[in-house]
């Protein structure tokens, strides 16, 4: 049951770039200029829009054939700019996932916060660590329970550009290195 869980966050964080488009009458890349604050006008800058997903996951303990979905997300700034919420759908080997994920800039605390809900009957939402900048990099950093031991995990928008970007979701390997465990690439739609 744990495994199944982690598993459906794991899934769901590899898809974060990968919200499918709920809404195709919203504007797809909603302009900076509409954020309510410098972070999230950076953030929007970097993932609002239409996207058309691809995972990859790694042959684990988790995929243990591999696997891989197909989907669309679609991602934009709300609630008059103090915050950035996806949506996402996506189907494959992998199975299918469906969620949504609401990043806002915690300004008394300097620092991103998540809340995230998947298509996990247990527990389909939490809050889900935090986020920050290490240069052109969106990093979340949160903790699973993975074997009943509270786990390190991180998920890194990775090769930001205009018209794609790629999220690598990453577990702590047992030895303080990352494992990368999925590869989802976003292209603008």
């Amino acid at each position: 049951m744990k495994r199944s869980r982690l598993l459906s966050t794991l899934l769901a964080s590899a898809l974060i770039p990968s919200f499918a488009c709920a809404q195709e009458t919203v504007k797809s890349n909603q302009p900076a200029e509409n954020a309510a604050n410098p972070e999230m006008a950076k953030l929007a800058k970097a993932l609002a829009g239409d996207w058309n997903t691809s995972e990859s996951m790694v042959k684990s303990e988790f995929f243990p054939n591999g696997g891989s979905r197909h989907g669309r997300s679609h991602i934009g700034l709300v609630a008059g700019g103090t915050s950035l919420f996806a949506e996402f759908h996506s189907n494959g080997s992998a199975g299918k996932l469906d969620g949504l994920y609401v990043i806002w800039w915690d300004k008394p605390a300097d620092i991103y916060r998540l809340f995230v809900c998947f298509n996990d009957l247990q527990s389909p939402c939490k809050l889900r660590g935090t986020a920050h900048w290490e240069g052109d990099t969106f990093v979340n950093d949160y903790e699973e329970m993975v074997d009943g031991k509270l786990t390190k995990c991180r998920d890194s928008f990775i090769h930001i550009t205009s018209t794609s970007h790629s999220l690598v979701a990453a577990m702590d390997a047992g030895d303080g290195t990352m494992k990368t465990l999925i590869t989802t690439t976003s292209t603008r739609r």
